[in-house]
């Protein structure tokens, strides 16, 4: 199976963000909790180099809370500053802020050694699309000021907003891989929603959603459906669109779509001790 979804636009994100990191103080990526990993685009991890940077883990009620933990407890022991968020819920303006001074604090103990008073903080947002960067930032702005959907490829454009006269905050538009080395991610982040459908098979995310659950988690899926017991994939995509009213052949799309919309509730698809990032 093969996932590529690189439209012309993120090329010319790239070389955009590419300016912009020249005019900022420090990076905020976004990640996904759910997939640290796959939402991880190595491009950006090469575009911020030396900058400080704090990772926002958003989405946290989406993903199960004690893995979220261990991956926090993962990036402190790799010396990186992580925090996350529920960035609907959670008091987004105190922990960015908070956030960003540690990331700082650094650099403008410096600065005060050689008699230089630090300056308010110009932070860029990244990250890959429907990662959450949009709403993070209407939450920091008190307002919308950037569109959100939940959908790849909306933010199109650099946007600057100041959010306090210590904290400016600069949008940029999602960036995703330009090829997948391990075709695991793209699953990944079609599961989450990061990838539109034209760049991925249906069936196929579709058929490795059902082989995870039924390993890991089959209470949840007969829980839901109210099914006694999974069989086969074919037999549980006949009784999902039975029940629908649904032709037998819309079974991977319905399918996708419950987990695409969270039916089955808080899922961590990747775990820090299986692959680090």
């Amino acid at each position: 199976m093969s996932i590529q979804w690189f439209p012309g636009h993120m090329t010319k994100a790239k070389r955009a963000i590419e300016e912009q990191l020249k005019a900022v103080d420090m990076v905020i990526e976004c990640r996904d909790a759910r997939i640290p990993i796959a939402s991880s685009n190595p491009m950006i991890e090469e575009l911020i180099q030396h900058k400080p940077r704090l990772i926002v883990l958003t989405k946290r009620d989406l993903a199960e809370s004690k893995i979220t933990d261990q991956w926090i407890a993962h990036y402190q022991e790799e010396g990186i500053l992580a925090i996350a968020l529920n960035v609907l819920k959670d008091n987004v303006i105190s922990s960015i802020s908070k956030g960003c001074e540690l990331a700082m604090k650094p650099k403008h103990e410096r600065d005060l050694k050689r008699g230089i008073r630090p300056r308010m903080t110009r932070a860029l947002v990244v990250g890959v699309p429907n990662v959450g960067k949009s709403t993070l930032i209407n939450r920091l702005a008190h307002r919308k000021v950037v569109e959100v959907a939940n959908r790849p490829g909306v933010t199109m454009s650099l946007k600057r907003i100041r959010i306090s006269d210590k904290l400016e905050v600069v949008d940029s538009p999602g960036l995703l891989w330009p090829r997948f080395e391990d075709q695991l991610y793209g699953i990944h982040l079609a599961l989450c929603s990061s990838i539109k459908e034209t760049g991925y098979q249906i069936d196929a995310i579709a058929q490795y959603g059902y082989d995870f659950f039924k390993e890991e988690r089959t209470e949840k899926l007969l829980e839901y459906y109210k099914i006694e017991s999974l069989d086969d994939l074919e037999s549980f995509y006949r009784v999902l669109t039975t029940r629908v009213g649904q032709p037998e052949d819309r079974g991977p799309q319905l399918f996708l779509r419950d987990i695409q919309n969270h039916a089955f509730g808080p899922i961590s698809w990747e775990k820090p001790d299986e692959r680090t990032a």
